[in-house]
C-alpha cells in the first residue's frame, strides 16, 4: 500500500483528459495535476527546451510528493522518452500506449493528428515501426487546436472549431485512413465534432491511453491505494488559474479550484 498521489502534467487542459480517465481507474488515489499554462503551448517548441520543461516539471511533482507521474503531453512524451524512461520515480507518458490501442484496432491504415514538435520528432512513425510495420501510417502536425482548447471552444457547432478540424481532417479523410490517433491531449476534446466529420473511424484517445499505462504501471511497482476511497484531487497552475478553470470546468463537472505555482516555486524545486 503507498498513499502518496499520483503526479500528472500538460501544458493546459488537455491533460486533464488523462486525469479524468485516470481518476475512472483508479478512484481511490489521491491525484494531483500540473498546467503549466505559462508556457502553452508545448507544441511550438524544439527538444532541448521541451526535456528543460518536463524536468522542471518532474521537479516540482516530486517536491510536492508524489509517487508516480504521468507525462500526459503527447509532445513532451515524442520529445523527452529518455528523460521519461530514466526518471528515478516511475514514469510513463502517452505515445506507446497510443500506438499499441491502434495497431490493436486499425484495419490497415493509422493516422496520427498531433502537434508540431510531436510530429517533428518522427516518434510516432518509430514506434509503429516497430510495434505494427504492416500498417500505413500518415502523420500530420496542427497549431490551430490547442489554443482553442485552451479557451474552451470545442463544440462542433463553433465555426471556427469546425473550420479548423476540416482543415486538420481532410489529409486523413483523403487517405482513407480508419484509425486516428488523437496524438495531443487536447485532441479528444474534440472528439464530438471528430466523430462527425470522420463517421466510421476508430478514435485512439491518447489520454486515454496513458491513463491506462499509468494504471498498470503504478500496479506493477505495489505502489496503489487500495482505499478507502475516494481519492482526493489537486490541481497547480502555473499561468492565470481563472482561465484555466473555466476551460476545465467544461468539461469537468462541479469545476475545480487550483493553486497558483509561481516561476519562482518552479524553480526552487
Amino acid at each position: 500500500m503507498d498513499r502518496r498521489p499520483i503526479g500528472i502534467f500538460d501544458s493546459g487542459v488537455g491533460g486533464l483528459t488523462a486525469l479524468r480517465s485516470l481518476r475512472a481507474l483508479l478512484p481511490c488515489e489521491d491525484l494531483i495535476f500540473l498546467a503549466d499554462t505559462a508556457r502553452v503551448p508545448y507544441g511550438v517548441r524544439g527538444a532541448g527546451e521541451l526535456n528543460a520543461i518536463a524536468e522542471d516539471n518532474f521537479l516540482l511533482l516530486e517536491s510536492l510528493g508524489v509517487k508516480a507521474v504521468l507525462a500526459a503531453c503527447g509532445t513532451v512524451s515524442a520529445n523527452c522518452a529518455a528523460l521519461i524512461d530514466g526518471w528515478p520515480t516511475p514514469a510513463c507518458g502517452v505515445l506507446e500506449p497510443s500506438v499499441r490501442a491502434a495497431a490493436a484496432a486499425a484495419r490497415g491504415r493509422a493516422g496520427v493528428l498531433a502537434t508540431e514538435a510531436t510530429v517533428r520528432s518522427g516518434a510516432f512513425e518509430r514506434l509503429f515501426a516497430s510495434i505494427a510495420p504492416e500498417l500505413e501510417l500518415l502523420s500530420r502536425g496542427n497549431t490551430e487546436l490547442v489554443p482553442l482548447a485552451e479557451a474552451g471552444r470545442t463544440s462542433p457547432g463553433d465555426a471556427e472549431v469546425r473550420a479548423a478540424l476540416e482543415r486538420a481532417l481532410e489529409p486523413f479523410r483523403a487517405a482513407g485512413t480508419d484509425t486516428l490517433i488523437l496524438g495531443c491531449t487536447h485532441f479528444p476534446l474534440f472528439s464530438e465534432a471528430v466523430k462527425e466529420l470522420l463517421p466510421g473511424v476508430t478514435l485512439i484517445n491518447s489520454g486515454e491511453a496513458g491513463a491506462r499505462a499509468a494504471a498498470a504501471l503504478c500496479s506493477g511497482r505495489g505502489l496503489l491505494n487500495p482505499g478507502p476511497g475516494p481519492g482526493s484531487t489537486h490541481y497547480f497552475v502555473s499561468g492565470d488559474i481563472s482561465s484555466f478553470a473555466a476551460a476545465a470546468a467544461r468539461f469537468l463537472p462541479g469545476g475545480i479550484e487550483a493553486a497558483e505555482i509561481s516561476r519562482a516555486e518552479r524553480e526552487r524545486s
